[in-house]
């Protein structure tokens, strides 16, 4: 115990003396993990790391960045602190540290046309097919060499542009968390004519991170701390459902890109 408290006492003193606010950002579209509303990053990881921090005297500034390849890249490159939340994969772990313990348990499911369903149990019943993604996305190194080399791959800003194409017919399916999938197609008005095919493509884990090497690095072990406790009393599977609810409650916003796609 004393091995960890030293360094989160010096990271934490550093940190202070500095007097900088710190700045996180996270997935746009990915509800109740986190979502962009008006501007701003809402959803269950923005309010929880933000509430973490202070608990260790920290403040933390939520920064919408536009996509989530923008977010990633913003905290690889130092001039932003926290993801709020992010899988972990071989690539990510080059750059960024993750908390141990998870926020979220993700299964991805594929969310199709209900007139274009097709038969899927394992992942050749994808090749050849047409896949939305969302720059930066990824659903762990086996999954990501299988869709560059056997599937036709279209990438798009938001959440809304990639629902509407699979609306429109133009990819075949999109891969995203049976509950963000869910809750998306609710919210745009989309459940007589969208719905997810019920095997699981792979079960991901939203993690904390922050970038490799910076003095946060120390703390992750008392974020692992809070976690635990949070998911052991149900404080995370309620908040989650507060967020789920609130996303709701929110008229869908305008996107620029479905012009595009009309």
């Amino acid at each position: 115990m004393k091995r960890l408290l030293v360094p989160l006492l010096l990271a934490v003193c550093a940190l202070q003396a500095h007097a900088r606010e710190l700045i996180a950002c996270g997935h746009p579209a990915y509800p109740p993990v986190s979502w962009v509303a008006g501007g701003e990053l809402r959803g269950l990881a923005p309010t929880l790391v933000r509430e973490l921090f202070a608990e260790l005297g920290l403040t933390v500034r939520l920064e919408a960045f536009g996509n989530w390849k923008r977010c990633l890249q913003e905290v690889r490159e130092g001039r932003a602190d926290i993801v709020v939340a992010a899988y972990r994969n071989r690539e990510r772990e080059r750059h960024f540290a993750f908390s141990a313990h998870h926020l979220v348990v993700d299964p991805i499911v594929l969310f199709v046309r209900r007139d274009r369903r097709f038969v899927f149990d394992d992942w050749e019943d994808l090749r050849g097919r047409s896949v939305g993604l969302l720059l930066g996305d990824s659903f762990g190194e086996r999954f990501d060499r299988f869709a560059e080399t056997a599937l036709r791959v279209e990438r798009v800003s938001t959440g809304r542009q990639n629902m509407r194409k699979l609306v429109l017919g133009r990819i075949d399916f999109m891969p995203i968390g049976r509950e963000s999938g869910r809750l998306q197609r609710r919210q745009l008005g989309y459940e007589d004519v969208v719905e997810a095919l019920p095997q699981p493509l792979v079960t991901e884990y939203y993690h904390v991170a922050v970038r490799k090497g910076s003095e946060l690095e120390a703390l992750l072990p008392e974020i692992d701390l809070r976690l635990t406790a949070l998911h052991a009393e149900g404080g995370i599977a309620r908040a989650l459902q507060a967020h789920a609810e609130r996303y709701l409650a929110e008229p869908p916003e305008a996107d620029a890109g479905d012009e595009k796609l009309d």
